[in-house]
C-alpha cells in the first residue's frame, strides 16, 4: 500500500512563504512521477506542480511560475513545494500525489494514482 502524507501547511500573511514536505512510503520512490494539487473552496481540484521520477522537467501551472519550486530528493522518499511571494489567491487544500507514469506529468486528477489527504494553506490579506 502507497502511502503519501502532505505535511508544512498553515496561514501566512500575503508576501510571506511556507514549504510543503510529501513523504511517501510503501513502494520504490524512484519510480514515480510527484506531484501538487490543490483545491480551494468550491473549485475543481487543480495541477499546481509536478517532476518526473528523477526530478527532471518541472512543469508549474501558469500562475506560480516564479514564485513557487517543485524539488524531491529520492535518497529520503521526499517531495517538496516552496511556496515564495504568496497570494490570498493560493488558499487552498494542497495535495501530493504520484503517478505509475514515471516519464509523465499529467495536469489531469484522474491520471495520478496515489493521492495524500492534504494539507491547508491559507494566506491572508
Amino acid at each position: 500500500q502507497v502511502q503519501l502524507i502532505e505535511s508544512g501547511g498553515g496561514l501566512v500573511q500575503a508576501g510571506g512563504s511556507l514549504t510543503l514536505s510529501c513523504a511517501v512510503s510503501g513502494r520504490t520512490f524512484s519510480q514515480y512521477a510527484m506531484g501538487w494539487f490543490r483545491q480551494a473552496p468550491w473549485k475543481e481540484r487543480e495541477f499546481v506542480a509536478g517532476l518526473q521520477w528523477n526530478g527532471g522537467n518541472a512543469a508549474y501551472t501558469d500562475s506560480v511560475k516564479g514564485r513557487f519550486t517543485c524539488s524531491r530528493d529520492n535518497g529520503k522518499n521526499m517531495m517538496y513545494l516552496q511556496m515564495n511571494s504568496l497570494k490570498p489567491d493560493d488558499t487552498a487544500v494542497y495535495y501530493c500525489a504520484a503517478s505509475l507514469f514515471p516519464h509523465m506529468i499529467p495536469r489531469e486528477v484522474s491520471r495520478w494514482t496515489y493521492w495524500g489527504r492534504g494539507a491547508q494553506v491559507t494566506v491572508s490579506s
